[in-house]
């Protein structure tokens, strides 16, 4: 064999070997494209999608519908589903109604934002609940009504940060209060103090997430908009909505951090970059697979589409010709999800229960859809993030089952939390509960 025969199979070798450890490396499939647009049937632990802004149907390829989810009791022996290799076990149900928002306090207590415990009323009051502790068989050892008398909480900050809070704040429908609060109260030893009093309220969207740069100087509070879609230069009802506000701490200060955001339910902090990230609802009647829902970081001063674009520049067909000026600087977010999926809470997993892989993921819930032909959401999320801080893209069904074969919902997940323990913790407001997934060894594979 020649010696010029001799280096090119060694090259081709070479090649060879590099591409097979490439694909070893790989530690999961990934469905794309077309594909990646599902309903309920096709979610399940362990598949990863990636949506990109080319996938995108044209505007109105179906039409709009109304397929509100059909809430039906949990189905006798019915549980999450995860991975082989964790453990779903039901943290708390009695005397629950409506958990939404769940956040970690610095000493591993769970607060609870209870926002509607009297439906019977045209303005039921909301509660702040606390759960400590963990039973051998999972469950809370401890529960707790921290305050009550409040309006449609949500968010919930611990200030300042780090391990020694004084004051607990609360993201009302209309303002932003705060609670003395000292490392393990489990009642509130004064009265509220109103910080921010007047926030726009009304209309859709009346979540308010709260939290506190890492340097705890200013405060973030997020308002979704009043509507659907509608041209916000000629409606008041829109001034300061879908927006990010920040604010000082004690209220003052307050500007516009990031607009053109519809609906940023969920806010939290990437402890390595110190960036602020949300889950967001897009808008609806643009058909089954438009717009998508995303997660990304929020960009000071960024602008994120809605109402006039959506996904980077595409415009939405109702406003057609306005505000070009603003096309190219509609930011693409960093992680496309399912159309309608109803994003809500997010967090990034610090803890170190899980497998390391897990480590400094997103984990986010999917409350679903009401609007989609086919059902979607009804799940927790998992999206992978790279060394630098980065979203890859990519998210994965992390807990799914909440969906009977039949369409029947029993289970809308809305919060997520880290017990001190490193299990997740995830409110589900469509069957009143509090679920615990815990790693108990081997047999993670995707």
């Amino acid at each position: 064999m020649s010696k010029r025969w001799g280096i090119l199979l060694l090259a081709f070798a070479c090649v060879s070997w590099l591409t097979a450890r490439s694909q070893d490396s790989k530690s999961h499939d990934v469905v794309t494209g077309a594909a990646a647009f599902h309903d309920f049937t096709a979610e399940h632990p362990g598949v990863f999608r990636k949506i990109t802004a080319a996938d995108l149907p044209q505007p109105y390829a179906t039409q709009t519908i109304q397929n509100g989810p059909t809430l039906v009791p949990r189905p006798p022996n019915a549980m999450p589903q995860a991975l082989p290799g964790f453990k779903v076990q039901l943290y708390a149900s009695s005397g629950l109604d409506n958990p939404r928002e769940l956040r970690t306090a610095p000493n591993g207590d769970i607060f609870v934002a209870e926002s509607f415990p009297d439906k019977a009323t045209d303005n039921p009051p909301g509660r702040i609940l606390i759960f400590r502790g963990v039973t051998p068989a999972g469950k809370a050892a401890q529960t707790s009504v921290f305050a009550t008398g409040l309006n449609r909480p949500f968010g919930i900050a611990f200030y300042p940060p780090g391990p020694d809070p004084q004051y607990v704040y609360v993201g009302d429908t209309d303002s932003v209060v705060r609670f003395p609060y000292k490392n393990g109260d489990l009642v509130a030893t004064g009265k509220s103090e109103t910080i921010v009093p007047d926030l726009p309220h009304g209309g859709a969207h009346w979540t308010r997430d709260v939290v506190f740069s890492p340097d705890g100087k200013k405060m973030y509070v997020s308002v979704g908009s009043a509507t659907n879609v509608i041209d916000t230069d000629a409606d008041p009802r829109e001034t300061n909505r879908a927006d990010v506000l920040e604010f000082n701490p004690d209220g003052s200060g307050q500007r516009v951090y990031a607009w053109g955001i519809r609906n940023c339910v969920g806010e939290a902090i990437q402890p390595e970059t110190s960036e602020l990230w949300c889950s967001t609802n897009e808008r609806d009647e643009l058909g089954d697979n438009l717009p998508p829902d995303y997660i990304t970081h929020v960009a000071d001063g960024g602008f994120y589409g809605w109402p006039w674009y959506y996904t980077g520049g595409n415009p939405d067909p109702r406003f057609p010709g306005k505000h070009p000026e603003l096309k190219d600087k509609t930011i693409v977010p960093d992680v496309l999800l399912e159309p309608h999926n109803a994003s809500l809470e997010m967090l990034f997993y610090e803890a170190d229960q899980f497998p390391k892989e897990y480590h400094s993921d997103i984990f986010a819930a999917e409350h679903g859809s009401w609007n989609r032909h086919q059902r979607t959401g009804y799940e927790v999320i998992r999206v992978p993030v790279d060394s630098s801080g980065k979203a890859t893209g990519e998210y994965e069904d992390f807990l799914t089952g909440f969906v009977t074969p039949q369409g029947g919902v029993w289970g809308r997940p809305v919060g997520i939390a880290v017990a001190k323990d490193g299990a997740l913790l995830v409110s589900d407001d469509g069957s009143n509960t509090i679920w615990r997934v815990s790693y108990v060894g081997a047999a993670v594979h995707h």
